[in-house]
């Protein structure tokens, strides 16, 4: 389990890295999700600072997912790594993005 998981996070690393240079941010999320939906609309300011994917846990190549957020979507990572669940954290959000961009160094 604990491989399958390693190689969706390199994959994401790599995507990221191939086609943007933007950070990755990836929603964990199933349909219907009313919270994802909330989430979403609070990422709107944010949404040119980052690509986001969304995974839907519900999906059978997901279960790995589904079996460790089915309880707490919306669940977010940035480039690959945990950033936060249950509902955005805009100040958390804006440092990490600021960390992955170089901006908080200029």
């Amino acid at each position: 389990m604990l491989l399958s998981v390693s190689r969706v996070v390199r994959a994401v690393r790599q995507q990221h890295c191939i086609r943007t240079a933007l950070p990755v941010l990836t929603l964990f999320t199933k349909d219907p999700c009313p919270l994802c939906d909330e989430a979403k609309e609070a990422l709107e300011p944010y949404k040119h600072r980052f690509e986001l994917q969304e995974v839907d846990i519900t999906r059978p190549e997901n279960s790995v997912w589904l079996d460790r957020y089915q309880y707490d979507i919306p669940v977010f990572h940035l480039n690959g790594q945990f950033l936060m669940m249950h509902r955005v954290n805009t100040a958390l959000l804006e440092r990490r993005l600021d960390k992955a961009t170089g901006a908080a160094q200029q």
